[in-house]
Formats: structure tokens, C-alpha cells, sequence
């Protein structure tokens, strides 16, 4: 087993290269073997469950392995919820795109314009559009239960609302001119829903269900707001504290927010991701922005930039698929398909400790398996 999962990590490694964007995939069906190795050997020390779940014009498969409760036993349910974390901001950026094409927000206007108070006074001005593709240079969320698993159980039930976790980082200056380069943040996807129901005067909730789960259909993607609960949970999510699982599924999601605060299922992302890219949320110019990636550094001299307004872009094994990552205390999930459908991938793990890079050892043994 040892060998397979090496071999499909370097597979990873030596796949994830340029391609001609929108390149149209060469799939075969999905690779069984390699599908059952990547999610097997669960439970164990770093993650207790997992589910995937892959569909398209190229096949489809699904599986499970792994617990969804350590005291019982219980086998991980398909067909369950779980927290999707970051993914969420794809939901955002789908709201503030729809509103920029119902000319109620300019993309190219600064954010001090809609919530005028909000960034401190010796801001430069910073336009909307770089929130969503995370060129805006807003400092990140600063906030201890982002490193700290014992802070986060302390304070797990603690109402925040938007203005307090902006508030945090913006006490920190600026780290670069709007749009010079790219910095992944929680800080500008929490801006961007209070710019959402600032110009609608409807909550992030209301405007989810009118304008993205109600057309869409999507019966179990929702936001939690103040309630802790995951009723119908696909697994159990813990925390690793000195070497004890405690179990972190039930707590308030409201310092994410609208970075990272939904809950959903593997069939309603799927059905998301499906609706998105088929143009049911979007006209063809706000489509052309979620498929567009910044032609910017990544901050710091990462390398060039990833993420679209709302999406990221990444290769693996030569395929380009597009979709976003997400984690919660947890949780770890994620979809991604290719532009023509011919291959969609929804995942949810359940890791007990933070990875290093931010996305555990199996969903980089997911992703090579999907694309194999």
C-alpha cells in the first residue's frame, strides 16, 4: 500500500503542469483501482472518513471508506452533509457577479463606495472585482482559532458577526497595491457577502436560496448561520488534541461566514458545479470573469496566480479542471470538473489535524485517482 500511495503522489507531482487553457480532456472511465486505494486504510491517525463521488459524460463512480463516528463504528453516509468550508465563496462570488449583471454593483467601483466606514481611512481605494480573485491586498483574518485547535473548541459556540472578523484583520495594513498580485483570504470573501446584503438588504441566507439553491434545486445546501448543528451529518468531524480525538462537529460557523460557512452534500455540489458551468446563474460575460485568472504574481513569489473570481484552476495529471478546496475543523471537501462536464469530482474527507499545505495526504491521492 505504501508503494501505490507513493506512486500516486509523485503522479500528482509530475502531472500538476501547464496545459492550453480550456484544453479538451482525453478521459477514461474513472480508474476503480486506483479510486479504492486512494481512499483506503480509514480509519487511521490523520483522517476517519471519507466519501467521493464522480459523475460526467466519462462515467461515473462513487465510495466511501472509514467511519462517520469513532465511538460507534457507523459506516460514512454517501448521501450525508458536511461542512464545505471555503467552497463557499464560490456561492459568493456567483451573488456578487449576478448582481454586478443586474447593474445593482460595479465590479471596477471601490468597496469603500458600498460600505463606506468599513476599510480605514488610509486605504487605497480597493475595486470590488479584486475581492473575488484575491488581488484586493487585504490583510488576512486574524484570529487565533485559525492555528490553535484549543481556542477553537473554547470558543466554538461564539456568535461574530462580519464587521468583527474583518475588523481583525484590518488592523494590520494593507499588504499590496489592488490587483499587483494574489493572496488567498478569508478577509475579502467576508467583504464581499456584507457588500451583498448591503446592496440588496437581504441577509447572505435569503439571497442563497433565491438566487442560487431555489433555481438550482439544491434541497440540502444551506447557511447555518448561529446554529452549531450538522443535522444528517455524512461523518463526524474531529480535532487531534495531544494525541485525543474531540469531536468539533457541532460549532458555530459565523467567523467564516461567506468564506466559508455552508453546509451541502456531494449530490447538491454536483448539481452546483453542473448548473454553474451549463450558464443557468450567469450571463456569458460574468462567465467569462469566473474563468478568467489573473495575469499577477502570487504574493510573496509563489508563483503565478490560481484562483478566477471564484474558482481555481489547477492540472493534474495533464487534465484541467476547475472548482475550490474547502476546510473546516474536520472537515476537508471539494469540487472541481472539467469545463465540458466530461468529468465532475466532489469529495469530503475528515481530517484530525491541519496539513502542513492545507490539504491533507488523501485528497491529493483523491485528486490523482479522479484524473487517472
Amino acid at each position: 500500500m505504501r508503494t501505490a500511495v507513493v506512486t500516486i503522489i509523485a503522479a500528482v507531482a509530475a502531472a500538476v503542469s501547464a496545459v492550453p487553457a480550456g484544453a479538451a480532456p482525453q478521459l477514461p472511465p474513472p480508474n476503480d483501482a486506483a479510486l479504492r486505494a486512494a481512499i483506503s486504510g480509514l480509519p487511521n491517525q490523520e483522517t476517519t472518513g471519507a466519501l467521493v463521488r464522480i459523475t460526467g459524460s466519462a462515467g461515473a463512480w462513487s465510495g466511501v471508506a472509514g467511519v462517520s463516528d469513532v465511538r460507534t463504528g457507523a459506516p460514512v453516509r454517501a448521501g450525508g452533509r458536511f461542512r464545505i468550508g471555503s467552497t463557499t465563496k464560490v456561492f459568493t462570488a456567483v451573488m456578487v457577479l449576478q448582481l454586478a449583471q443586474e447593474r445593482r454593483i460595479d465590479l471596477d467601483e471601490p468597496v469603500q463606495r458600498y460600505l463606506p466606514g468599513v476599510l480605514p481611512a488610509d486605504y487605497p481605494p480597493v475595486p470590488v472585482h479584486t475581492l473575488l480573485d484575491h488581488t484586493s491586498g487585504l490583510p488576512s483574518v486574524d484570529i487565533p482559532g485559525l492555528t490553535d485547535p484549543r481556542w477553537v473548541l473554547e470558543h466554538r459556540f461564539e456568535h461574530w458577526s462580519p464587521r468583527q472578523v474583518v475588523d481583525t484583520a484590518l488592523r494590520h495594513p494593507i499588504d499590496f497595491p489592488p490587483g499587483t498580485a494574489q493572496k488567498y483570504t478569508n478577509t475579502a470573501y467576508v467583504t464581499a457577502g456584507m457588500i451583498v446584503e448591503k446592496v440588496t438588504g437581504r441577509s447572505y441566507a435569503r439571497n442563497l436560496r433565491e438566487r442560487i439553491t431555489g433555481p438550482l434545486g439544491l434541497c440540502d445546501t444551506y447557511d447555518p448561520g448561529d446554529d452549531p448543528s450538522l443535522p444528517g451529518a455524512a461523518a463526524r468531524g474531529y480535532l487531534d488534541v495531544d494525541g485525543e480525538l474531540v469531536d468539533a462537529t457541532e460549532m458555530n460557523q459565523s467567523i467564516p461566514g461567506a468564506a466559508g460557512a455552508l453546509v451541502s452534500t456531494a449530490e447538491d455540489l454536483d448539481g452546483f458545479i453542473t448548473g454553474l458551468f451549463r450558464g443557468r446563474l450567469l450571463g456569458r460575460e460574468m462567465m467569462t470573469r469566473l474563468f478568467t485568472v489573473p495575469d499577477v504574481p502570487t504574493f510573496g513569489g509563489g508563483g503565478p496566480a490560481l484562483y478566477s473570481q471564484g474558482l481555481m484552476r489547477i492540472v493534474v495529471n495533464g487534465v484541467e479542471v476547475w472548482g475550490k478546496t474547502g476546510s473546516r475543523h474536520g472537515y476537508s471537501s471539494g469540487v472541481f470538473a472539467t469545463r465540458g462536464l466530461e468529468r465532475k469530482l466532489v469529495y469530503s474527507v475528515n481530517p484530525t489535524v491541519k496539513s502542513a499545505d492545507g490539504q491533507p495526504l488523501i485528497v491529493q491521492q483523491i485528486a490523482a485517482a479522479a484524473t487517472s
